[in-house]
This record gives C-alpha cells, structure tokens and sequence, in this order.
C-alpha cells in the first residue's frame, strides 16, 4: 500500500468511536501510512449534496493515487460522488452498503427523507475504478440479494463475509482486521492495471 493514501469515507452515523474505520485509520498512521478521513458532517445532516462536495473537497487535497474505504450510507456517497469527480481513484474497499431503496429499520431515514435530501435514486452504473463490495448474510440495512445486485451493477467483486450484521459496533465489530488485507490487495490490483 505504500504510494497509497487512503481516504475513509464514513457512513450516515459519521466517525465513531470504537468503529472499524475510526481504528484502522489510527493504526495506518501509527504504521507512517498515508491515511485521511472525510470531514465529519453531523449526523443530522443528510443532504446528500453538501457529503459528496465533503468527499471532493477532500479527494482533491490529496496528491498522489488514492485508495477509498467506505462504509454503509458512505457508500452510496462514493457511487454518487464518483459519477461527477475528476479526480482518479485507483480502488475502493465499499463494505456494507446498505438498501436506500428499501425501507430501513426504525432510527433510520425513511424513503421520502433519503429522496428530499438526494440520495434516491441510488446509481446503478459501473464505478470508473475497481472496488471490493464487503456484503453481509444478515445485514438489518439491506438484504444480501439486493446488496449483491448493487455490487453487481457498480462492476465490484463481492467479498462475503458470512453473518457480521452491519459491520458496525452494534454488530461486534470494533477493529476489523480484514480491511488490511483487502486494502492490500486492491493495491495489488492497482498497481497491475498501472504497468
């Protein structure tokens, strides 16, 4: 991964404490890795538009080639953010997006709030760089079928996890291991379409 600079960009609940990405981004830095994170939104705030100039603003900052780590709602942000940037991706790891087209458990936004606030329709077109979709058997935001046909549409290539719920604390997931390992391999991945 070195040459990387990889850019967490976190979900509707934003950065949280004890989450997967909150530690991976502390470990890569502890390993001089190149790593940033996505300014933090508030968690009231779901206009869509304002979290994919949040993205831009933050890809363009960075020099060099860049590696994307999304999670939930933050990767339906990357699908829409990655229909209008210029700016060139060499991979990303989107783990666990959820249904925005289906009706969500109580706490979430409904269908009309994602629709007034531009999320809706989620895209369905091919993501202009390679990606990794994490899916889940029992994910309560969005059932496997459903996320395989988005991983699908996007041209990811699926990596099941089993049953990991929402890949999120509530699930039982602080630290995440794997996502050294597929951060890896979608280097791997990059630097082989380069040469």
């Amino acid at each position: 991964m070195s040459g990387y600079t990889v850019l967490i960009v976190p979900g509707l609940r934003d950065h949280v404490p004890g989450h997967w990405q909150t530690i991976l981004e502390a470990r890569l830095a502890s390993q001089g890795r190149k790593v940033r994170a996505v300014a933090p939104m508030g968690r009231g705030d779901l206009d869509c538009g304002a979290r994919l100039q949040a993205i831009e603003r933050a890809a363009q900052a960075i020099d060099g080639p860049l590696l994307l780590v999304a999670h939930s709602g933050g990767c339906i942000m990357v699908a829409h953010w990655a229909q209008q940037t210029t700016r060139r991706v060499a991979g990303a790891l989107l783990a666990a997006p959820p249904d925005f087209e289906s009706p969500m458990p109580e706490g979430y936004p409904t269908l009309a709030e994602l629709s007034d606030a531009g999320w809706l329709p989620v895209p369905r077109t091919v993501l202009p760089f390679p990606s990794l979709v994490a899916t889940s058997s029992d994910d309560p935001l969005g059932a496997l079928e459903r996320v395989r046909e988005l991983a699908e549409d996007w041209g990811g290539r699926e990596v099941h996890l089993g049953a990991v719920g929402h890949l999120n604390p509530a699930s039982g997931y602080g630290d995440w291991p794997q996502a050294d390992s597929l951060l890896r391999e979608l280097a791997v991945s990059a630097a082989l379409q380069q040469a």
